[in-house]
């Protein structure tokens, strides 16, 4: 592939859209209807919402010619060019003397128009006309304020806000709060640019372009006039503040408490401003030194040939960054998971629907997944290819600019000027900040690519049905009954945990949640610190002071206001969640974890557990039990322990350790993970054993006898891919590895549940005595096996309402079965493993 080519650019072109046919009526309408349709609302409903939009609408635009403030319009970026605004006359429905108004005028709406609208709780498409300054948009969450808002002001104020006219009012105050915020923003941003710029003594180029100068000082009175203008809608905003108390003051309520609380709630949403604005700065001060370093580098007097090095350098610099940007655009279509033309061609190559016999469901799904996978495995190499392709590319221009840099440097400081050293040092710094500058523009061009390219795959109809390289869900099923919001968020897989998801509870769980969790730190400190050695009396202020600080924390943190995205995104998440369960239900499916992809199965519940009772039949691991001997194993398991410790067999210490806790032990738990790397979706059964009887005493026995095979057998076992690697790495160097070497894998199935329970515990006793020992951490390896006997023996879970009992092997999920396990596999590999070290060879497991 050769990546210089500019044809390569056609991969990340979007796709060519279809002539819309021409719309009638109101498309906004439409648009409602159809979402209300989805809904499967009745006509009359969708009527009577269509006709409280339109009498919303036509309160909202006789409300917006009341109070006009003139301006001087103007950008507060330095990054964007400045374009002039035409007005098309022959633009349908368009009134052209409103299009002049709205370039000469700039509005702000007064106390009482924020009084007379109301709080725009609905979605609103149209563009706001409540500017200020030029730049002022009426930012999402104030057009749908949360329904929390009210409730949680009225809580910090202690003050009940149920009347509609009092909540206009506040409401209000909220609006012109939030524009006297973006101003102080605003301000504070050009003030630094008026600082930092007069420091300097230079400014940048965009900004001599908006002041329409080349002198400095009138530039510098450009930035003070706009300051100035600035800070007059402050004085106006204070103003327009300061009226609508004086129209509706309250009388039981301290404004300055009013407002403390509301600019909280305008902090915690417009944050993103003061980022944004650091982001700018940060532009300018780099414009600003770049045009300094450009300066500094045009005084030099270089000869022909530094000239040449120099524009060599940016010249690679620039042919570079051209291919960073398509990697960044092949990079963003991966993650939009809308991928070039060729991709999708590439799956109708690899496997074109041209016969599809009539079979049963069963081998049709098997034949739909193994047909999903290839695919998918195709892509995924391909699209590794070319972005090693990409990869290579840039380290080869890395290599070209660094050969070009030490000719520089070396010719420079050959020559007889005395300041070589300096002179590339800032040629350096000069190529750096260039390149730097252009990447930045990139990431800019980049972003208003993804919108451009989401928009493109909403309105694609071929995205839907063509296989991508995500990760997925495995799909166990003829159809999808999820739509693309609940698919893409089980894609999300087991380990994504939603966001504050606290934050979207009515206020009442959450202070219950509040509650428990206080209750349950507090009790855990206190016991803690009233406890010897420290023995703080219960009493003490400190233990009261560090409560009540504990109980102020979690009010901050459960109540505290959320940025709007937020909410929306938390809420979207849970709404899908919701939809998943209740379809789950609804079809008789089931979610589970794969058992290696670590990824989400989803299948017919009734095909699942066909899959569980083949287990069972196949293996005979497991007996069902007609009573519960929850009792007799607890009792069994203590009176071992004692009877263990009353004869010194174990130490107290250690009898402590593994004692299980009457209060809190349970059966254990036992579940079945699908296999799906495996033919046919064969199950893997995994025990719950966390609050089992026999769990400490399997947790104690790892913890001693682990780091003994770990030690012993190192040699011979693979943890992860990279062990693999090393050890092969070593097969090399011994000049062994030859074209006519092979590979041979086997795979032992139900090693766990298949393991004969007294000949593991012989060969675990006989591991030990090979190896030396007689007792392990001061227990004899008789007793060792009694431990290890009670493990394997006294397992009993529960699944489906029935009580099982394993009669082979061990739980899978017992710390101690692994070990155990693995020891087994010692004795049987032992021979052959004394085989493979005298002919050299190589054998892991």
């Amino acid at each position: 592939m050769n990546v210089d080519d500019t044809n390569d650019l056609d991969d990340h072109r979007l796709p060519r859209q279809r002539r819309r046919k021409q719309c009638h009526g109101n498309r906004r309408d439409q648009r409602f209807r159809r979402k209300c349709r989805k809904r499967n609302m009745q006509e009359k409903t969708i009527k009577k919402l269509l006709d409280r939009r339109h009498q919303a609408a036509t309160t909202t635009n006789n409300n917006n010619n009341m109070e006009v403030v003139n301006s001087n319009q103007r950008s507060t970026t330095l990054n964007d060019t400045s374009t002039s605004t035409m007005i098309n006359d022959n633009k349908r429905k368009r009134n052209v003397l409103s299009q002049e108004q709205k370039l000469n005028q700039i509005m702000i709406k007064s106390a009482s128009q924020l009084l007379i609208d109301p709080p725009l709780s609905k979605k609103m498409k149209g563009k706001d006309n409540n500017r200020v300054n030029g730049t002022y948009r009426r930012p999402m969450y104030l057009k749908r304020l949360p329904l929390t808002f009210f409730p949680v002001l009225s809580k910090k104020l202690n003050y009940t806000l149920k009347k509609n006219d009092e909540r206009r009012i506040f409401y209000a105050r909220l609006d012109l709060l939030d524009q006297h915020y973006c101003l102080e923003i605003d301000q504070h941003l050009w003030q630094s640019y008026l600082d930092i710029g007069s420091r300097k003594q230079i400014w940048p180029d965009q900004l001599y372009t908006m002041a329409n100068t080349d002198d400095f000082n009138s530039c510098r009175e450009y930035l003070i006039n706009y300051i100035n203008d600035i800070e007059q809608q402050l004085h106006q905003c204070q103003m327009e503040l300061t009226k609508l108390y004086q129209l509706h003051p309250i009388a039981t309520l301290s404004m300055n408490e009013v407002d403390r609380c509301l600019k909280e709630f305008v902090v915690c949403q417009r944050k993103y401003l003061s980022i944004r604005n650091n982001n700018q700065l940060v532009n300018f001060q780099d414009d600003l030194s770049e045009k300094e370093l450009f300066t500094l580098v045009s005084a030099y007097s270089l000869t022909t040939n530094q000239n040449e090095h120099m524009h060599q350098l940016i010249a690679i610099r620039e042919q570079q960054v051209k291919i960073w940007e398509q990697l960044l655009m092949l990079r963003m279509r991966i993650l939009d998971k809308f991928l070039p033309q060729h991709f999708d061609d590439l799956e109708h190559f690899i496997a074109p629907n041209i016969y599809s016999p009539v079979i049963s469901n069963t081998i049709a799904i098997q034949f739909k997944n193994k047909h999903y996978k290839i695919i998918q495995e195709a892509k995924r190499s391909w699209l590794n290819i070319t972005l090693h392709a990409y990869e290579i590319k840039i380290q080869e221009y890395d290599r070209q600019y660094q050969y070009e840099l030490v000719q520089l440097k070396s010719r420079l400081l050959n020559s007889m000027t005395l300041n070589g050293e300096s002179m590339f040092h800032h040629l350096n710094e000069y190529v750096n900040s260039r390149t730097k500058k252009l990447k930045a523009d990139i990431h800019h061009r980049v972003s208003s690519y993804r919108k451009i390219l989401l928009q493109n795959r909403q309105r694609s109809s071929s995205t839907k049905n063509i296989i991508g390289v995500s990760p997925e869900p495995f799909l166990d099923l003829m159809s999808n009954p999820f739509n693309t919001n609940e698919w893409n968020h089980l894609s999300l897989g087991p380990s994504c945990i939603r966001l504050n998801q606290s934050a979207i509870r009515p206020r009442h769980q959450q202070e219950i949640q509040i509650k428990k969790e206080y209750s349950d730190i507090n009790q855990k400190v206190v016991q803690y610190l009233t406890s010897s050695p420290r023995n703080i009396p219960s009493r003490a202020m400190i233990l009261k002071t560090y409560s009540d600080d504990l109980l102020n924390y979690f009010n901050h943190a459960y109540f505290a206001p959320q940025p709007y995205k937020d909410q929306t995104q938390a809420l979207t998440q849970a709404i899908a969640a919701l939809s998943i369960r209740q379809k789950i239900k609804k079809f008789n499916l089931i979610l589970r974890v794969t058992d290696k992809s670590h990824n989400f199965y989803i299948g017919s519940a009734i095909e699942f557990e066909k899959k569980i009772q083949t287990f069972f039949q196949d293996t005979n691991a497991f007996v069902v039990l007609k009573e519960n001997p929850f009792d007799e194993i607890l009792n069994k398991v203590i009176q071992l322990l004692n009877r263990l410790s009353g004869k010194k067999l174990i130490l107290q210490w250690q009898s402590k350790k593994m004692m299980p806790n009457r209060t809190k032990s349970v059966l254990a738990h036992l579940y079945f993970n699908p296999k799906t790397h495996k033919i046919g979706i064969p199950v893997r059964p995994i025990e719950n054993t966390i609050g089992a009887p026999t769990t400490n005493i399997s947790d104690f026995l790892d913890e001693i006898i682990r780091p003994i095979f770990d030690s012993k057998c190192g040699p011979t076992s693979i943890i992860d891919g990279a062990s693999l690697l090393k050890e092969l790495y070593k097969y090399i160097k011994k000049g062994l590895f030859k074209a006519s070497t092979l590979f041979c894998t086997f795979d032992i199935r139900n090693l766990y549940t298949m393991l004969p329970q007294e000949e593991a515990l012989d060969i675990l006793i006989e591991f030990l005595h090979v190896h030396g020992y007689t007792k392990v951490k001061g227990i004899s390896l008789d007793t060792i096996r009694i431990l290890a006997a009670i493990v394997l023996q006294e397992n009993v879970c529960v699944y489906n309402n029935k009580i099982y009992k394993q009669m082979l092997g061990g739980a899978m999920g017992s710390s101690f079965t692994l070990t155990l396990a693995n020891i087994f596999m010692w004795k049987w590999q032992k021979e052959f493993v004394r085989r493979q070290d005298i002919s050299g060879e190589f054998y892991g497991r």
